[in-house]
């Protein structure tokens, strides 16, 4: 892959400090595919085809190879998510203590369903299987944060600490 074109895209010299050392913590660069895709979404927002291409060509990998990483896992956006993206657990624990009333709540509240986003890009949304968090269901991830044993109570209170550019993790008790 050596011959590959440049990309616009560059890891910033934090970042590349950062893939550095994990080239020297994994046995294989194929093992570094996920925290150097990570790194690309932290810095970039998203992973732009460019950003992916980016990280193939870093880690001596095919294209398609990185892209299918990306789609198996719901980490990964390859759009813009929303400034505050909610990932709503959907998996059978939650759904059986009330995640369908959540979903409902946030269909009602922002006028979104899963996969989409509020004309003002405030909001994202998306249903997510499993984030290991069975014990306190129904839960949700918003902003790298989890919010557990959820009522439709709390999550009103989440969405409007967002609407009001408080800290939703304030809201949430």
């Amino acid at each position: 892959m050596e011959n590959a074109a440049p990309t616009a895209f560059e890891y910033d010299s934090e970042n590349e400090t950062r893939f550095q050392d994990l080239l020297t913590k994994y046995p294989t660069k194929q093992a570094v595919v996920i925290p150097a895709l990570w790194l690309g979404q932290n810095q970039y927002g998203y992973l732009s085809p460019e950003v992916m291409d980016y990280v193939a060509n870093r880690l001596e990998q095919s294209p398609v190879s990185v892209y299918s990483v990306v789609e198996f896992y719901t980490m990964f956006h390859t759009s813009p998510p929303g400034e505050h993206h909610i990932q709503m657990c959907h998996t059978l624990t939650c759904d059986l203590l009330g995640c369908e009333s959540l979903t409902a709540l946030i269909k009602d509240r922002l006028d979104i369903g899963p996969g989409e986003k509020t004309k003002d890009g405030k909001f994202s949304f998306e249903t997510v299987e499993c984030l290991g968090s069975c014990g306190t269901a129904p839960m949700m991830r918003m902003d790298n944060q989890y919010f557990e044993n959820l009522t439709t109570e709390k999550l009103d209170k989440i969405i409007a600490a967002c609407n009001e550019g408080r800290n939703p993790a304030e809201a949430n008790g």
